[in-house]
């Protein structure tokens, strides 16, 4: 790679980085989301596609009077770039670390009170996500150095040994909820949910920091961070706590950046499917997956191959979904998951024992990268991934045979208990275990509304069982809980409307014929008469 710190600084990029600084200093906004989503792009596509930007401290210090809040700013932007072109070092890994330390320190910590700047919306939210992205890849690279001892530089495998403070679960979580703290966010949205689109604020709650934009949006963003990294780290219900006083609705203020957007609704969902509650993940995934549908073609942002990764995940978790909770998607989305994962889904809608290296495929490749806080240990199951794999496969073990038992249940309202047994080739006492399986599975939590987490008990199939004896034998009641268009009585009901409707066309036009005679004879009798008057005048 290419060391930039050795290399002349391009006329155009000096020029852009002046501008930069004088938007900075000028405090206006729009000039700085200009040069945040326009420019710095514009001017890697030209110059810096596989090397890094000018160095900080060596080359971009002597061009902002040596400002150290802008240079906390420009760092942020210099390592993000790093890690999305390149392939960073230790060193760049630690920079932006301690880079990140010095900018929340900034804003949480100075001696002046809060900052007086703004940042664009985008650009905040971006903060918060690229520094939770970075903590997990450091987690992964971490990994890979103590599990390869034999290969690894001696100088990187001791450093991260010897220095568990870097990029720790600890720091990161502290980080996010100081945030949030000094913000008052989270009392500003009790008080308010429109907190974040006017200017009436009310500073009695928001205090000293929370009135201010910046302050506000960054602890609103890092809410949706917590979200993230709980259910990284597997805390799936904490996860979803964390949300409890942001509503999920076409008018929340994460839907103005797309990729907070996206964000907010992939991990909503997964942790629904974490909890086992299958509708509501199917609603949060079909919910945004018709979003970037319908969108797609108008945004091709920088982050449209993430938006592409990411529906692509979703998708494949929605396949799993629909197996497990069979539900009506829309056309858009059964033709997607039709195109992406066609023989798949077919599989998983036949069920049995066939579709459950297709659950798993589909899992792995749906999940977020799982994050593990503790030290790895050589020939163990390191990656968290495949832990909650386990876990998940429990539940969906018990599931597979269920598209089966429906066939056999859907033909029946009652049934012999020892006939189903025959069919399905098991003993009874295996039969009533699937049943009972089947039952709980059936009820399920939905959320109808308020907080994340709350919800009412609800059937998930279109058909429910109950048992009962009779003169000594097991029988299976099969009830209908969804009304299922029966196409029987619908055709009967429309061809009866279709015959009326005949009958009343027919009726009308022999009325009509009757009506055209009747004025014909009318218009005949008035000539004759109006002829006689004539003939007598004359």
């Amino acid at each position: 790679m290419a060391d930039s710190k050795n290399t002349a600084i391009p006329e155009p990029v000096e020029q852009f980085i002046k501008n930069f600084y004088k938007a900075y200093l000028e405090n206006n906004v729009y000039e700085l989301h200009s040069c945040y989503e326009n420019g710095f792009n514009k001017l890697t596509e030209s110059y810096y596609k596989n090397t890094p930007w000018p160095d900080p401290v060596e080359q971009v210090a002597p061009l902002v009077n040596d400002d150290q809040i802008f240079l906390v700013l420009y760092s942020e932007v210099y390592y993000r770039h790093v890690y999305a072109r390149l392939n960073p070092t230790l060193e760049h890994r630690t920079g932006s670390y301690n880079n990140y330390c010095n900018l929340f320190n900034l804003l949480l910590n100075s001696e002046d009170g809060p900052v007086t700047f703004d940042l664009p919306h985008k650009w905040l939210w971006e903060i918060v996500d690229e520094f939770i992205y970075q903590f997990n890849q450091f987690s992964v690279y971490r990994t890979k150095l103590i599990l390869n001892k034999k290969n690894a530089d001696p100088v990187e495998l001791s450093y991260v040994q010897e220095h568990h403070e870097v990029w720790s679960a600890y720091s990161v979580l502290n980080a996010l909820y100081s945030l949030i703290g000094r913000s008052q966010i989270v009392e500003q949205l009790k008080d308010s949910k429109s907190v974040l689109y006017t200017n009436r604020v009310n500073t009695e709650i928001a205090g000293e920091y929370g009135s201010l934009p910046l302050y506000r949006n960054l602890g609103y963003f890092s809410v949706i961070g917590l979200l993230r990294i709980h259910t990284l780290l597997g805390d799936f219900t904490l996860a979803l706590k964390t949300m409890e006083h942001i509503d999920l609705d076409k008018r929340a203020f994460f839907t103005k950046i797309p990729g907070c957007h996206f964000t907010t609704y992939y991990y909503v969902g997964f942790c629904y499917l974490m909890l086992h509650r299958y509708s509501d993940a199917i609603k949060a995934f079909s919910h945004i997956l018709l979003y970037i549908s319908r969108t797609k073609n108008i945004s091709r942002s920088g982050q449209y191959d993430i938006v592409t990764k990411k529906s692509e995940q979703m998708y494949a978790l929605l396949a799993i979904l629909v197996g497990l909770a069979p539900t009506r998607l829309d056309d858009t989305l059964s033709s997607g998951i039709k195109e992406k994962f066609g023989d798949k889904f077919l599989k998983i809608q036949r069920g049995g024992e066939e579709s459950l290296s297709v659950y798993e495929d589909l899992f792995k490749f749906g999940s977020p990268k799982f994050i593990s806080t503790s030290i790895p240990i050589p020939d163990h199951v390191n990656d968290p991934l495949y832990l909650h794999l386990k876990i998940f496969m429990l539940k969906v073990k018990n599931i597979v045979f269920i598209p089966t038992l429906k066939s056999y249940l859907s033909l029946y309202s009652k049934l012999d208990i020892n006939k189903l047994a025959h069919f399905l080739e098991m003993d009874e006492n295996e039969l009533m275990s699937t049943l009972l399986t089947y039952k709980l599975n059936n009820r399920q939590l939905k959320w109808i509304d308020g907080e994340l987490l709350n919800g009412e008990f609800v059937n998930v199939y279109d058909l429910d069982i109950s048992l009962e004896n009779d003169d000594g034998k097991t029988f299976i009641h099969v009830k209908e809980t969804k009304n299922i268009r029966k196409f029987a009585d619908w055709f009967i009901r429309n061809t009866i409307k279709n015959y009326s409707a005949q009958e009343v066309i027919s009726n009308a036009s022999k009325e009509s014929f009757k009506e055209s005679q009747q004025n014909n004879k009318n218009t005949k009798n008035h000539h004759h008469h109006h002829q006689d008057h004539k003939t007598s005048s004359k």
